[in-house]
């Protein structure tokens, strides 16, 4: 293809990213601002005018969807050999290809989830957790491997990142050791180690090494703000000491922090690299005028590293309709109001599948799922089985494969409803739930013929089962005509026509674990992720009680001041929420951890406290623990109870002021903590027994 027509249809910034041909470059590119379109060109453009060939391009991901989108878009550039992966698929390419000369014996056992080993290492270490306790366990182990922390360094490494452990950090790291050893033993490999052994392999094998970066020599690597030292890791051995690198990204959709993504390596890219070419991308074409005044304003108060570089988005669209706010008395008026107005968007003419409700966490799904049924509204949970994984669509699959040569002259279309009619694809949607997500199931496989047909008249079932393979091999699911519900998490790389923003309040937007500066922040850049996944509609609700007829205690999210009519004042509550923070009382620094605004002094300032009367407080709440049958943390953290020994106060006034002693526990336990700093014995029956009114041991204070 002529380079110079790869070019066209290209905005001035695009333009100037895909002129950049050589070197680091690092493309900052906010949200709608066509970063797929510019990567895919400047790809194109270097192919197409020899600076590299297509087989040494190496473009690299964090999704399935997005890798497929890449390579689709490629495709049609004359580009198709490129290479896009994930970071795990590039990976286990290159291990399986080299194990035998690097490490020799059987290839480990991949495994995708880590919840059955994780379940198994707890019980060898006398630990019984349910599901719930096993996922969280197994994320610790997943952000530990990911920023490279190793079972011994976890305890120490979990203070400094100002990290809250699901559970006892010793138990953390003992199961994580047992974990590792286990693995070991019966050969089998996470992707976290699969990442760190392909790293490693090029490290050690200099033959290797010079085979991988003889292959790839041209770098470009999507949502540069999601990378975690592991992926660094694998990066940089890819890379060696040469410098053909293209990063694109936007610190300000960084929200994997939780899992070990950091900004950091896109933020200082130019700190890396001197020399780079940095291009910024902030032409909007994906929203209204209307929707990104609210993601622009989402993002105006915003503090840290990552606000340093937020990107005022310019929109490019026509006008569009305003952004609505609505308060709700509870979350099933919310719920119903919400089905109601998506039905009407679709009796307008908007697509079910153009649609999507979005929410903080996966429990609020449940709302939704029944309101939208019982509305007649059809509905996808985004993050549920996955597709080509469900039984109807492998058989479904297999049968459209078996077609591919006998299939006649009929229109692709026809052709696939015909034969996926006997599996189930009837005219209209069945009743029952199993059926209608059966039919939902084969109605998307009929809509993708209907898109292939779309964009490739004439197409064949030969082409269809091409495209239904690469589909399978990227696990690159066809889009439903159903509305989608998803977490803000999972809605990340997405957008619909229409957006609903759901339970905006306190507690769940910011979610009521974000303590820090740092966390309130990348809530806050949560919340803007969701606003610019809406091109035109944009709902934003929120309910004041959980039931109907329940207290209506709530309060709308921060993160709608400024933006919703007659919200306060955000530099109000900015003023109020600065005079919260709590400074050392030795050195004057502001504390952002927890353990540290507890202690009320850095971790690393002077301290004077009486260390045998915090030795007297563990011994006593051991024994509480004990007798309770609870771990010692839920009586009181370690911090707290050097902030008591810190302190040493003389009356429950005094106790109460001490940050993770409330209510509750002062009522539990105040008398008991009393007499230990007097030097007295707490009472026989003052252990810290049940309060008044019934409250379970586990309620914190």
């Amino acid at each position: 293809m002529d380079p110079d027509r790869v070019l066209e249809g290209l905005d001035p910034e695009q333009l100037e990213a895909a002129r950049a041909l050589r070197g680091p470059v690092c493309i900052l590119a906010g949200a709608g601002t066509g970063k797929t379109r510019a990567i895919t060109h400047r790809i194109a453009h270097a192919v197409a005018g020899g600076v590299v060939t297509e087989q040494q391009v190496l473009a690299v991901t964090f999704t399935t969807r997005a890798a497929g989108e890449m390579r689709g878009r490629l495709r049609s550039l004359g580009a198709p050999r490129v290479q896009a992966r994930t970071f795990h698929s590039a990976a286990v390419r290159q291990l399986s290809y080299f194990w035998p000369q690097a490490i020799g014996g059987p290839m480990p056992t991949l495994i995708e989830s880590k919840i059955q080993e994780v379940a198994r290492a707890a019980h060898a270490c006398g630990l019984q957790l349910d599901r719930t306790g096993l996922r969280d366990l197994a994320g610790e182990i997943e952000w530990s491997k990911a920023t490279q922390v190793r079972p011994a360094d976890y305890e120490k490494s979990i203070a400094k990142a100002g990290r809250t452990a699901p559970m006892p950090v010793h138990d953390v790291a003992r199961v994580y050791e047992a974990y590792e050893e286990q693995c070991r033993d019966r050969n089998l490999l996470d992707f976290e180690s699969m990442l760190e052994l392909t790293a490693a392999m090029i490290a050690d094998h200099p033959r290797i090494a010079e085979r991988v970066r003889d292959q790839y020599r041209y770098f470009v690597v999507d949502e540069f703000q999601d990378v975690n030292p592991l992926q660094k890791l694998l990066l940089d051995a890819w890379l060696g000491d040469r410098d053909d690198i293209c990063v694109v990204g936007d610190p300000n959709q960084t929200i994997y922090s939780f899992a070990g993504a950091t900004p950091g390596y896109l933020t200082g890219f130019s700190a890396a690299y001197p020399h780079a070419t940095v291009v910024r991308l902030v032409r909007d074409y994906r929203s209204t005028p209307q929707v990104v005044r609210v993601a622009n304003g989402a993002l105006k108060h915003a503090r840290g590293p990552a606000a340093e570089h937020r990107l005022e988005l310019v929109a490019q669209r026509p006008d569009g309709p305003d952004p609505l706010y609505t308060e709700y008395d509870d979350e099933p008026a919310e719920a119903t109001s919400v089905a109601r107005k998506i039905g009407a968007l679709i009796d307008a003419g908007t697509p079910a599948r153009e649609i999507a409700v979005l929410f903080r966490t996966n429990a609020q799904s449940a709302a939704y799922e029944q309101a939208l049924s019982d509305a007649g509204v059809a509905y996808t949970v985004r993050g549920a089985t996955r597709f080509f994984e469900r039984p109807e669509i492998k058989q479904a699959v297999h049968t459209l494969r078996g077609a591919r040569q006998g299939a006649g002259s009929d229109p692709l279309v026809r052709t696939v409803r015909d034969i996926l009619a006997p599996l189930g694809l009837t005219p209209e949607p069945p009743e029952g739930r199993q059926a209608r997500e059966r039919w939902e199931s084969l109605a998307a496989l009929a809509q993708l013929a209907e898109d292939v047909a779309a964009a490739r008249p004439g197409a064949t079932m030969e082409d269809f089962a091409e495209e239904l393979d690469a589909r399978v091999a990227t696990e690159h699911a066809p889009e439903y005509e159903g509305v989608t519900l998803a977490s803000l998490h999972s809605a990340k790389g997405l957008e619909w026509d229409a957006v609903f923003l759901v339970g905006l309040t306190e507690g769940l937007m910011p979610i009521v674990f974000a303590e820090s500066p740092d966390q309130i922040e990348e809530e806050r850049r949560l919340f803007y992720v969701g606003v610019t996944r809406a091109r035109e509609h944009l709902s934003l609700s929120w309910s004041l009680a959980r039931s109907p007829g329940g207290r209506k205690s709530r309060k709308p999210s921060r993160f709608l001041d400024g933006l919703r009519p007659a919200s306060p004042s955000l530099a109000g509550r900015d003023n109020r929420r600065q005079a919260r923070l709590v400074q050392c009382r030795i050195c004057g620094n502001t504390l952002t951890e927890a353990a540290e605004r507890k202690l009320a002094r850095c971790r690393d300032c002077p301290a004077e406290y009486d260390e045998e009367l915090l030795d007297r407080l563990k011994a006593w709440r051991r024994g509480v623990a004990e007798e309770q049958k609870i771990p010692a943390y839920v009586v009181f953290t370690d911090a707290t109870l050097q902030a008591i020994a810190e302190h040493v106060p003389a009356d429950k006034t005094r106790l109460s002021r001490i940050s993770g002693v409330g209510a509750v526990k002062l009522e539990r336990y105040g008398d008991a903590v009393l007499a230990l700093c007097a030097g007295e014995e707490p009472a026989a029956d003052d252990r810290g027994g049940e309060p008044h009114g019934g409250r379970t041991q586990q309620q914190t204070g």
